[in-house]
């Protein structure tokens, strides 16, 4: 018996700033939600099997901080 290892594909929800500006704030908050979940998931499955590629931790990371900025600024301009 084999056991099948399911890879998600985590760089499907990369954004870029210029789409990060232009989304509204409940997309975003969203975004966040999803994001941080599959980043748990991602370091889950790097804890038990090293990743092909452990930069997907810091984009996630990143694009994570990126939005919490966004929806940052958005709260100050209010």
């Amino acid at each position: 018996m084999s056991l099948e290892i399911i890879k998600p594909n985590f760089d499907a929800l990369i954004m870029k700033q210029s789409e990060i500006t232009k989304a509204s704030t409940n997309e975003l908050k969203e975004q966040v939600a999803q994001l941080r979940k599959q980043y748990v998931d991602l370091k889950m499955a790097h804890a038990i099997t090293p990743l092909e590629n452990p930069i997907q931790l810091r984009t996630q990371r990143r694009t994570i901080a990126r939005i919490e900025t966004e929806l940052t600024k958005r709260k100050a301009q209010q």
